[in-house]
């Protein structure tokens, strides 16, 4: 996308974030100037209208939220604060969402601000400031909640941001898929690592809240059915399984075909075998190990399909479950051909947002997708549940044929798996069996005693 030029002030702010580059937390003021972020909307002059809803580098209120530390939780502290639930405790975690937010909102709007100038000003990039500014005004603005009604407000308050930022992840892909010219792979990696798990972090504690407020609201024990709030305390390994392959072995087969793979057999998916200790239990968030294992397992299944385009029966895919003392582990096979590419030196090149690490950043057909996304009010949450769409169990627990909703690919699978695995210091690797199949290893901690992983 070409920006018009915005005259002297876009020199001036460009001069300024070229002597930034070398004091990343050394801000100019500028008291005087609006923010050079720019709105959709064309100006009646012919020109993009710009914000002046803030001081992009400098702005006392986000001074002042950004100097402090995040208040970072471990998993165990959000089941044991959660499990005996009460009006008093309901108040408390209310208001430590609503002053922690602002915190962790206020971090990333740094770490935007001390980017380069041509990447700020990049398409999606410029989206996602406005809305996280927005968030954060709205934050230290929102005053302290004293009684449920209160917190009913306020949960209705986060639900509707939360829905209006499902189009953050497609428009910072978008936007620093374009800016990976400008940015050395190291630097644009990080950034958008700090970014992501930001957002993870921020989603779990508005949507644990909310769910303790649901249970809460409607009298029943906030550990009944083995949840508190968004957190399953006893998780079964092997019903994830099953389940995310049930929802993957009804989509139809033709979905993988391409100009370059051409048509492909009419086998049925791939089998999942499940072995290992199969009746592993723990403490996870299961929208964030489903996610995983979804991702994992349809990225097995294509694989599998385009390494045997003519087979009567596809190989299997082989998930194997092993749980010790400290960790749960979780190894998916398959027989489809390994990972490694002329584009693709390593297999951990394709958590990288850079093309220079992957080259696929900047193909056309997925840029076009994430602009798709990112201009539809679906966006992307990065859950299952997006992505099945109508395929949803009946009564009697089976899955409707031909009602699949797939995403388009865009390449944020791997990524986001990576990095909701890290997020609670888990791992997850990738080892490449050229010409054979790939074997992919998560690691997740059992006890749940780890810190959210976020980096400030």
């Amino acid at each position: 996308m070409t920006w018009p030029p915005l005259q002297s002030h876009t020199m001036h702010l460009a001069g300024r974030a070229c002597s930034r580059s070398t004091a990343r937390h050394t801000f100019i003021p500028a008291p005087t100037r609006p923010s050079p972020y720019l709105h959709d909307s064309p100006h009646p002059d012919g020109m993009r209208r710009i914000s002046t809803a803030v001081h992009f580098y400098q702005n006392r209120h986000l001074e002042a939220y950004a100097s402090k530390p995040a208040t970072r939780l471990t998993l165990r502290q959000l089941v044991f604060f959660g499990k005996s639930m009460n009006e008093e405790r309901l108040i408390k975690s209310a208001n430590y969402v609503r002053t922690e937010l602002p915190i962790r909102i206020a971090h990333r709007l740094r770490d935007m601000q001390a980017l380069p100038y041509v990447v700020v000003t990049q398409e999606g990039v410029a989206k996602v400031y406005e809305l996280y500014w927005d968030a954060f005004d709205k934050f230290r603005r929102y005053p302290q909640i004293h009684t449920l009604e209160e917190n009913n407000a306020f949960c209705e308050f986060v639900t509707n941001l939360l829905k209006t930022h499902k189009t953050v992840i497609p428009n910072l892909s978008l936007g620093l898929s374009l800016s990976s010219p400008y940015l050395l792979p190291d630097r644009l990696d990080s950034f958008m690592r700090r970014m992501l798990v930001s957002r993870i972090s921020r989603r779990v504690l508005a949507e644990h809240h909310t769910a303790l407020t649901r249970q809460v609201n409607s009298g029943e024990e906030t550990h009944a059915g083995g949840n508190v709030g968004i957190i399953s305390t006893a998780l079964e390994v092997n019903q994830c399984i099953e389940r995310c392959a049930k929802y993957l072995q009804h989509q139809p087969y033709h979905l993988e075909e391409d100009p370059l793979s051409g048509p492909l057999s009419n086998a049925p998916w791939p089998k999942v075998v499940i072995d290992g200790h199969v009746k592993t239990k723990f403490a996870y968030i299961r929208e964030h190990l489903e996610y995983i294992i979804f991702e994992l397992l349809k990225n097995a299944f294509r694989s599998t399909r385009l390494k045997h385009p003519t087979a009567d029966v596809l190989p299997p895919v082989r998930a194997t479950v092993v749980a010790s003392d400290n960790n749960v582990c979780v190894r998916i096979s398959d027989q489809g051909g390994g990972l490694l590419s002329p584009e693709i030196k390593m297999p951990s090149d394709l958590f990288s947002f850079s093309h220079v690490r992957n080259a696929a950043r900047l193909e056309d057909a997925r840029l076009g997708a994430l602009r798709t996304i990112s201009s539809s009010t679906r966006g992307m949450t990065a859950t299952v549940s997006e992505q099945i769409g109508g395929l949803q169990p009946d009564a009697h627990g089976e899955i409707p044929s031909d009602c699949a909703d797939p995403n388009p690919r865009i390449g944020m699978g791997l990524p986001m798996s990576n990095i909701y695995a890290t997020y609670f210091g888990g791992s997850l690797e990738l080892v490449s069996l050229d010409g054979y199949g790939t074997d992919v290893f998560v690691r997740l901690p059992k006890l749940g005693t780890n810190l959210e992983g976020i980096e400030l």
